[in-house]
């Protein structure tokens, strides 16, 4: 079964921002690595077909498939996760959520859909309309 992770973009203020950051991170190497302190305990199903889900914003905005997940230790010896990400990312329709410390785990059922077309404005007065109770 397919599990997702979920992850606050800090410092971010915008979907086009982080397109901009992964442009320069991913270079000549074509790799796309996002370095976190934990590894997942549940890799093998994030593996099969799971996504990185960014909050943006106060709200799930964008998702990037995951390809790999690999342990490592840094140059001061302290273990690290690598999750290989998809350099595509896809816009979701946004979802709020409240901040947390390093990831969570998504299910898909959790999941908001892919923007599949129309204004994302709209998606998102739409959404903060329903956070409010007013929709």
């Amino acid at each position: 079964m397919t599990v997702h992770l979920l992850k606050l973009c800090v410092g971010v203020a915008s979907v086009e921002r982080l397109e901009e950051i992964q442009r320069r991170r991913l270079g000549a190497s074509g790799r796309l690595v996002h370095v976190t302190r934990q590894t997942p305990r549940r890799a093998a199903e994030i593996l099969d077909g799971g996504s990185l889900y960014w909050v943006i914003g106060g709200h799930i905005r964008v998702r990037q498939r995951i390809t790999g997940i690999e342990t490592f230790s840094d140059d001061d010896g302290i273990r690290r996760c690598a999750l290989h990400l998809d350099p595509a990312l896809v816009r979701t329709v946004p979802q709020a959520r409240r901040p947390h410390q390093g990831w969570r785990y998504l299910n898909p059922a959790d999941a908001p859909a892919d923007l599949t077309g129309g204004d994302e404005g709209d998606l998102e007065i739409a959404a903060e309309l329903k956070e409010l109770g007013l929709w």
